[in-house]
């Protein structure tokens, strides 16, 4: 499990730089979104990363690597809004934005490191499509959730769904590491 560790903290590192980056161009301009946009966002980026890994073609230039990226920093950007929502204050200083991606990168490892207890890290011999399709699952179901306006009889909630989408990207992005 150290070696998990050691690479999701790599990962997360990696996509919280970028996420710094895009803060400091544009500030929280993505908190204007509704979940539901968050969530929509979430699946343009998936259905991309599908159609690469079926077609194995780019006609823009960006691989499934900086989408599963997207898919991360989209994840935790949405756990943030679930937290704050839409409406309240839109400008988060620099610093309390990157406390709360801390705050969800760290919830999202401690429900990694619990379920890879129980599954015995299942993740390392699965493909990389199926990651995205597991993804693309989770959208649909989210999406779902959504359209119940957040009810569910015995299922989990949204943030449940971008935590585990925002591990399966993580886990993504490690396996692309290790094919390099």
């Amino acid at each position: 499990m150290s070696k998990t560790t050691e690479q999701y903290k790599k990962v997360i590192a990696s996509c919280r730089a970028i996420f710094e980056k895009k803060a400091r161009d544009y500030g929280t301009s993505w908190r204007i979104m509704r979940i539901s946009a968050m969530t929509d966002q979430i699946f343009i980026k998936a259905q991309r990363i599908r159609t690469l890994q079926e077609t194995g073609e780019s006609k823009v230039g960006d691989d499934a690597d900086g989408e599963f990226v997207a898919i991360v920093n989209y994840c935790v950007m949405g756990l943030i809004q679930l937290d704050l929502g839409h409406e309240e204050k839109l400008e988060l200083p620099l610093q309390d934005t990157l406390n709360l991606y801390d705050a969800k990168t760290n919830q999202a490892f401690e429900l990694m490191m619990a379920k890879n207890h129980d599954y015995g890290e299942a993740w390392r011999d699965m493909r990389i499509s199926s990651l995205t399709d597991l993804i693309l699952t989770k959208i649909l179901r989210t999406k779902q959730i959504e359209d119940n306006q957040g009810k569910t009889l015995i299922s989990e909630g949204i943030d449940a769904n971008y935590l585990d989408m925002l591990n399966y990207a993580v886990f993504a992005l490690i396996k692309l590491d290790e094919n390099k």
